[in-house]
């Protein structure tokens, strides 16, 4: 099975980001990891390819998944046959939003 070409907009911290890496992690998927706070670039590019500015972002071979968790990705690379079911367990919760603590020291 090749292995699909991941670009994930995400935040350094935060519930959901985490999940979604926590995914890629358990199927042992190579991804681009773009920081959308630390770089406006990233940002503004999650924006134009997304039509929205809600995050995470995932675009896997060319198609987009917008706003979405760790589970959201799973149950679509599973529902495309990008990835194949396992028993590993993630290692954070794949469907959990930022602390409060994340949003009160966030840049945006």
């Amino acid at each position: 099975m090749n292995k699909p070409k991941i670009i994930a907009y995400l935040k350094p911290t935060c519930g959901w980001s985490n999940g979604v890496r926590a995914i890629f992690k358990k199927y042992d998927l190579a991804y681009e990891d773009r920081d959308i706070i630390n770089d406006p670039a990233q940002r503004q590019e999650m924006v134009e390819k997304s039509g929205q500015m809600l995050s995470p972002c995932v675009v896997i071979d060319g198609h987009m998944l917008a706003d979405v968790s760790g589970d959201e990705v799973e149950a679509w690379m599973l529902a495309k046959n990008i990835v194949q079911p396992n028993d590993r367990m993630p290692d954070v919760p794949t469907n959990e939003s930022c602390s409060r603590h994340t949003h009160l020291y966030a840049k945006i």
